[in-house]
């Protein structure tokens, strides 16, 4: 009988611990549609610069105002939320049309918002954009 309780212990304790574990794993889960992130996308209309900053078939990172712009032809602009889908983290850099989150290593086509790399699944939501007065503007109602 004295083996009872030191099993029973065990038992309790192994489940504990597979409790924590079960909500490690959901913190890190890529089910999220938008991970940690809270407000991916700007909230209110934001002035980039100059469309001229975004070169012709390449990207833009605007990392204060979390955007990332792509221009497919001239006069033509695309925008992403540059923060990953996987944790909400912003991307640190773009490098041949593909961003980079520094956090766990995810990368995304910045000229569609694809997932290209892992662990994020979930493109990167579209941000409106436009050119108004000679600046490009994103966010809603651009």
């Amino acid at each position: 009988m004295s083996g009872q309780p030191t099993a029973r212990r065990a038992v309790l304790k192994g489940a504990a611990l597979a409790g924590v574990a079960g909500l490690g794993v959901a913190a890190c889960s890529t089910e999220s549609k938008l991970g940690h992130a809270q407000t991916p996308t700007p909230t209110a209309p934001v002035e980039l610069g100059s469309p001229d900053e975004v070169p012709v078939g390449g990207s833009k990172l605007y990392r204060e105002q979390r955007v990332v712009v792509s221009c497919p032809a001239k006069g033509e602009f695309k925008a992403f939320s540059a923060q990953c889908t996987h944790a909400g983290c912003l991307l640190d850099k773009v490098e041949d049309n593909e961003g980079n989150c520094p956090c766990h290593g995810s990368r995304f086509d910045t000229t569609t918002g694809k997932a290209v790399q892992g662990p994020a699944t979930v493109p990167l939501p579209s941000v409106p954009v436009k050119v108004e007065g000679g600046k490009l503007i994103a966010g809603p109602d651009a």
